[in-house]
């Protein structure tokens, strides 16, 4: 039995973001991304209200908001953001 891999896309802002955080955090954000494509639920991934399809998952202070679309077997990055203000700045994306 093999496991779907999904294919990962960033949102140009969420590519930004990335390279814009703190070194210590960065390599963090960056394995937990890596491992939406193996497990795009992983535990502790929560959905979002308002916008179907959508998740979060937390690394320390910061939160990862991205879509899952099943028929297309992909993982949509939609940013990266400290928890202060992530919501209002990715709810917007599209």
């Amino acid at each position: 039995m093999s496991k779907t891999i999904y294919e990962l896309i960033l949102h140009r802002e969420a590519e930004r973001e990335i390279r814009r955080l703190p070194g210590t955090i960065k390599p963090r954000i960056i394995k937990a991304i890596d491992g939406l494509a193996q497990e795009p639920q992983p535990p502790g991934a929560r959905p979002l209200h308002g916008r179907k399809g959508a998740y979060r998952i937390r690394v320390a202070d910061y939160r990862i908001v991205y879509e899952i679309h099943v028929t297309e077997v992909v993982v949509y990055i939609v940013g990266v953001a400290h928890r202060k203000e992530v919501y209002r700045r990715m709810l917007r994306r599209r």
